[in-house]
């Protein structure tokens, strides 16, 4: 059947994010048409608005701020010296919701399984290295590698380890309060604090 090329173009650019299929961003679609007008201007609005995001300078996490860095970034309240470094926005924001982690971030991208780092994910990593060296007198008090418990997380981490320890005082891994296996992203906050407090 043919589709009205509007909804054809949604449907193909929707099923190319993450989880979401042909057959799910066609129920999406339909969903909206549903919803009316009105829901369908505010979801394109706010689509709109996205163009206005940025990346962070420092740690690479989002913001909408004149002076290019992110909220946490800015925050004189942070401890500049201990780093965490995540794969993703998301892992991010779920160790935030801990509210027990006071120092700054890096992410990094998700690193492919054969643990080689794409370009810019080795300029992501550069990036720090200068600002270590910079800023903190070429040694961060602590860098938490805070990849996902899983063989490849922990193979990842240790190589990361491996590069990063000229740079740091103590490189640590998140406490096994995660189990192995498991992603940061789904953990719940008193699992995820749990960790921070146990890392070693």
């Amino acid at each position: 059947m043919r589709l009205p090329e509007s909804i054809r173009l949604f449907i193909e650019k929707l099923s190319e994010l993450p989880s979401l299929g042909p057959r799910q961003a066609t129920r999406v679609a339909f969903y909206l048409l549903r919803t009316g007008e009105n829901n369908i201007k505010e979801l394109g609005d706010a689509i709109h608005g996205m163009r206005k995001i940025r990346t962070c300078a420092r740690c690479f996490f989002v913001h909408q701020n004149e002076d290019g860095l992110c909220e946490i970034c800015r925050d004189p309240r942070r401890v500049s010296n201990i780093i965490m470094l995540v794969e993703k926005e998301t892992d991010l924001m779920s160790l935030e919701s801990t509210a027990k982690f006071k120092g700054k971030y890096l992410i990094l991208g998700e690193i492919p399984k054969t643990g080689v780092l794409e370009g810019w994910q080795k300029l992501r990593l550069q990036n720090l290295k200068s600002l270590i060296q910079k800023e903190m007198n070429g040694r961060a008090e602590e860098i938490i590698v805070a990849l996902n418990p899983t063989s490849v997380g922990d193979f990842n981490a240790a190589t990361l380890g491996r590069e990063l320890e000229s740079f740091a005082k103590k490189i640590s891994r998140l406490g096994r309060g995660l189990p192995t296996g498991g992603e940061i992203e789904f953990a719940d906050d008193e699992t995820l604090g749990s960790a921070l407090e146990r890392r070693s």
